[in-house]
């Protein structure tokens, strides 16, 4: 094993405590014969164990060991992974050494575990190569991830040479990208560390935008302006305004759903990160996806000045924003600013009032498209509750009864909205059963 790996070029940065990285200074200790059979084992068991939490975490079956060697060549980021992302293998003197890997990979794909195995008197990695898992919740893995990687790997596993094995991976790549942007759809901001970093959001609601009844006007606006964004043409910020649980969120993420495919990803970011904006963006500007940078519940108070990171990056700042990044937020609030009557009041001390006013407005005129989402009417309110509980086989009440308890039910719960429509379904559910 060792011999394989010290043969990569493109694909050698492997982490120091990458699993592989691991594997093969074991296996060379092995070779050597200058080693203790118990601290070998030990060492063995300790990379075993990450191979099987690893399996657990995205739910890998069949055979953990191409599954995990398939893990490490589509999240390797490298010239030529990322050079291949969305688009394919091109043709150039990279593609000799990325064969050249591949090969390696290939014979990685085949190793032969039976001789350490029977010197040291284990079977593990004969376990691992027909491993079953356990059946789990899919909210409890990834389960987006865990497909693409298990098909890649039976194909790869299949390819008779390494042109086969080249075509299948740089094919993953044009398809889904490579890294976490290529496996992931959405991502939050961590800034806990002494660097920023970005973790995946597994799961996501499987809302799509025909989910959300009426509003068919702020839909297509909202598809309009996504779909000119994913295909390459200029596109603008988006800002969805309204009252409470009318859908705003809802339709934000309905459309990461349906764009995903084409190559949207978004990347979720609260108030107090907003000093971090021009980082992000930094970060995944070279990327060849198109990122929505989302603000949900976007409000600042008249102390709050982290409007102004967002004002700079938006339109303003000296650097600018690169086509393949927007921001859509959504508010309660239509000028996102807490204003008072003393902004506008003639009593008021400062001589520039309407420096102030145009200040709290300034944010608001930046978002190109602003999409309003009022509250529905009753008969909208109606329409909402019955389309929903029709997903659920269980709810047998007629229409009219429906409504009836539905009316009951939003009296005292916040009133009529989609979020309440919604609440009142699945009360309903869980009461049947």
């Amino acid at each position: 094993m060792f011999r394989e790996v010290s043969k990569l070029i493109l694909y050698r940065q492997l982490g120091e405590d990458s699993i592989l990285t691991n594997l093969t200074r074991i296996f060379k200790s092995f070779d050597s014969c200058h080693y203790r059979s118990e601290e070998l084992i030990t060492d063995i068991y300790r990379e075993v164990k990450k191979l099987l939490d690893l399996g657990t975490t995205y739910g890998f079956d069949k055979n953990l060991w191409h599954n995990y060697l398939t893990f490490v060549l589509i999240t390797n980021e490298n010239s030529f992974s990322l050079t291949s992302e969305k688009v394919g293998a091109n043709d150039g003197t990279v593609n000799h050494f990325a064969k050249n890997d591949f090969q390696v990979f290939m014979n990685l794909f085949h190793y032969d575990f039976s001789p350490i195995e029977e010197t040291l008197g284990i079977d593990c990695f004969s376990t691992l190569l027909h491993y079953r898992a356990i059946g789990k919740k899919e909210r409890m893995y990834n389960k987006n991830v865990s497909i693409k990687v298990q098909a890649l790997s039976d194909q790869l596993a299949a390819a008779g040479n390494v042109d086969e094995f080249f075509d299948a991976v740089t094919g993953f790549y044009r398809d889904y990208g490579v890294g976490m942007f290529g496996l992931n759809k959405a991502f939050r901001i961590d800034t806990s560390g002494d660097r920023l970093s970005f973790v995946p959001i597994n799961n996501l609601e499987k809302v799509v935008l025909s989910d959300l009844t009426g509003y068919e006007i702020q839909k297509k606006k909202l598809i309009n302006n996504t779909e000119a964004f994913v295909n390459g043409r200029t596109a603008n910020n988006c800002l969805l305004y309204g009252d409470a649980g009318t859908g705003k969120s809802t339709s934000i993420k309905a459309i990461l759903n349906q764009y995903y495919d084409q190559g949207l990803r978004m990347i979720e970011i609260y108030k107090h990160q907003f000093k971090y904006l021009s980082a992000i963006i930094s970060h995944v500007k070279n990327r060849n996806y198109r990122f929505v940078i989302y603000m949900d519940d976007l409000s600042f108070e008249e102390f709050e000045i982290e409007y102004k990171y967002l004002k700079a990056v938006i339109e303003g700042g000296m650097e600018t924003k690169p086509d393949n990044v927007l921001i859509y937020a959504t508010s309660n609030r239509r000028h996102l600013i807490r204003e008072t009557w003393s902004d506008r009041s003639d009593m008021d001390d400062e001589l520039h009032r309407s420096d102030t006013v145009q200040e709290k407005l300034s944010l608001v005129h930046r978002f190109g498209i602003t999409i309003n989402f009022s509250r529905p009417s009753q008969k909208e309110y109606y329409q909402i509750v019955i389309n929903l509980a029709r997903k659920y086989p269980q709810i047998t009440l007629s229409d009219k009864e429906l409504c009836a308890r539905a009316n009951q039910w939003e009296l005292s719960h916040g009133g009529i909205s989609g979020r309440t429509a919604q609440q009142f379904v699945n009360y309903l559910a869980g009461q049947i059963g």
